[in-house]
């Protein structure tokens, strides 16, 4: 039987005024979402700009979660990247500093490739890993990479990589897509990205999330994503931060909740939300969650 994955905040990158990530800033945001709710956090992800940050980058962000004295068995990493070179010594990085995880979403530059292809690149990936490949999520987000990872590709990868593919991470929003993949794997750890969906699949099997808006409210996202529970306020928040790129407008969030400025910066090619719609961001989420405003 699966183990349930919990709650996994998709951590936002602090940059400092010139760009450079804020080390102590992320590594405190990081302490303060397992402290609330979290079972672990996800860097490099989506919400954590992570196609924007180097290797060389990525190996002084994990130095910096060491020295801080958080675990592997904490983390999560991301892996957003075109060659499957770049993919598997990224993942080795991960995988040799402990991670609980790696999030590997597929390749994007090219569009409408087949599941042929796709199965290709990940076993090379895998290939390239060698025996450090493990306890691989593969990570469903075509409205960021336009490449869907249909459930038949999911039992191509599971059935010839047992223990290394161990899981989905379903951000594609496809509720459908979603039911499918908790039917037909119901013993890999399918993880709901949508969190207007996130309670009812849980319900349904689901076994947790990696999810953007554990940066601010952890303990309601856990709710949702370990006891099923329906929150509506969550809801209403999703569907308004939808209408702005999503993770500018989560950074604001964050910006709202811990008073730090330096989480409105991000990185080219995204740019920073305008000051008069953060505020309009800010006064929504006051007013859902009127208690936790900083």
């Amino acid at each position: 039987m699966t183990i349930a994955f919990g709650l996994s905040a998709a951590l936002t990158t602090p940059f400092d005024e010139a760009g450079n990530i804020a080390f102590a800033t992320m590594t405190q945001h990081a302490k303060s979402c397992l402290s609330s709710g979290c079972d672990s956090v996800t860097l490099f992800g989506t919400t954590g700009e992570g196609s924007s940050i180097g290797s060389r980058e990525r190996s002084a962000v994990l130095k910096a979660f060491a020295d801080a004295g958080i675990s592997g068995r904490q983390f999560v990493a991301g892996v957003l990247v075109d060659s499957a070179e770049d993919a598997a010594d990224q993942s080795a990085q991960a995988l040799d500093a402990g991670a609980r995880n790696v999030l590997l979403a597929p390749p994007s530059y090219f569009k409408n490739v087949s599941d042929d292809g796709l199965f290709e690149w990940f076993s090379k990936v895998f290939e390239q890993l060698g025996s450090k490949a493990r306890d691989v999520i593969v990570y469903n987000i075509p409205s960021v990479t336009m490449v869907k990872l249909s459930v038949e590709l999911v039992g191509r990868l599971r059935k010839a990589f047992p223990g290394v593919v161990t899981g989905v991470k379903d951000s594609g929003g496809d509720w459908a897509h979603t039911e499918r993949l908790l039917k037909e794997h119901a013993d890999l750890i399918i993880l709901i990205g949508d969190e207007r969906h996130l309670a009812q699949g849980t319900r349904l099997g689901g076994k947790g999330a990696i999810s953007g808006m554990a940066n601010v409210m952890p303990q309601e996202i856990r709710a949702m994503a370990v006891d099923g529970k329906e929150d509506q306020r969550v809801v209403d928040l999703v569907v308004e931060i939808l209408k702005y790129p999503v993770t500018p407008a989560v950074k604001v969030l964050v910006a709202r909740t811990t008073g730090d400025a330096v989480w409105h910066n991000v990185r080219p090619p995204l740019v920073t939300i305008p000051s008069e719609e953060r505020e309009k961001i800010g006064q929504i989420f006051d007013g859902l969650f009127s208690s936790k405003a900083a």
